[in-house]
């Protein structure tokens, strides 16, 4: 299976960009959909976007939609996230997940599809 190790977080204004990026070891990668969610103070961990193992097929949240973009290098096996247009709001610790439960070809925006979890990095966006 895979590992997963999550980096690029870090503060930023509000308005301004940032770049996640979620790096995998291990040889199956393209056998795995890879998701990012985040977990503000106090909060649920909540789905912000994910992509199935071609890299053609992203799933957003409302929350992320029109401001964030997943990708994927499966030669390099990295999931960046760029992130645009950050507010406050945005303020969480972002983790990246892997699940091989639908071979790769679906995204699963529930938390309980993801058996493989990173540690996670922090983004805080100052107001």
């Amino acid at each position: 299976q895979v590992q997963l190790v999550e980096s690029g977080g870090g503060l930023v204004q509000a308005g301004g960009s940032l770049t996640l990026s979620c790096a995998a070891s291990g040889r199956t990668f393209s056998d795995y959909t890879i998701s990012w969610f985040r977990q503000a103070p106090g909060k649920e961990r909540e789905f912000v976007a994910g992509i199935d193992w071609s890299g053609r097929k992203p799933l957003y949240d409302a929350i992320a939609k029109d401001r964030f973009t997943i990708s994927r290098d499966n030669g390099e096996k990295v999931v960046p996230l760029q992130m645009s247009s950050l507010k406050p709001e945005d303020t969480a610790v972002y983790y990246c997940a892997a699940s091989d439960r639908h071979n790769g070809i679906v995204v699963v925006p529930l938390l309980t599809d993801y058996p493989i979890w990173g540690q996670g990095t922090q983004v805080t966006v100052s107001s």
